[in-house]
């Protein structure tokens, strides 16, 4: 990760990099955009060590998995109830990488030039058994999170 990296857009953080950028910017925020179902069922990143909590907004609505139509506008007002502003990092995270590259990817189109996705997400890949959880994301990396 480049120390100019808030000027463009370059690609992903790793969870680790997500932490460390939480934990050392004061306005950096997460937002995990899974679905309710996913945030009550599998866990949330617990940031409470960090004084922060998580923004939880859904990308894709559960169950017909349609994409928010108005996700940009209540994440902006999120944002900004949270003081958070456009050339902070705010730092995107889903299960595996893939509508968090897609959130992160509309915020940037919005303004939001400290827009990042968290490569791997929440539980990363799957392993050669085929469960997620213990390859890469967050929950791999040996992070802070808990059953909500």
């Amino acid at each position: 990760m480049s120390s100019g990296w808030l000027n463009d857009y370059a690609g992903d953080v790793s969870a680790q990099e997500a932490y460390e950028l939480l934990s050392q910017q004061p306005k950096a925020q997460l937002v995990d955009v899974r679905t309710r179902a996913e945030w009550s069922f599998v866990g949330v990143p617990d940031l409470s060590a960090l004084g922060k909590e998580p923004v939880l907004a859904e990308w894709q609505r559960y169950p017909s998995m349609e994409v928010a139509s108005d996700f940009v506008s209540q994440l902006e007002r999120e944002l900004e109830r949270r003081g958070v502003g456009q050339d902070q990092p705010v730092l995107f995270l889903c299960r595996s990488g893939a509508r968090s590259l897609a959130a992160a990817q509309a915020m940037l189109a919005a303004g939001w030039k400290g827009a990042r996705n968290i490569a791997a997400g929440f539980e990363g890949p799957m392993d050669a058994s085929r469960h997620r959880g213990s390859v890469e994301g967050w929950k791999a990396s040996g992070l802070p999170w808990i059953q909500s």
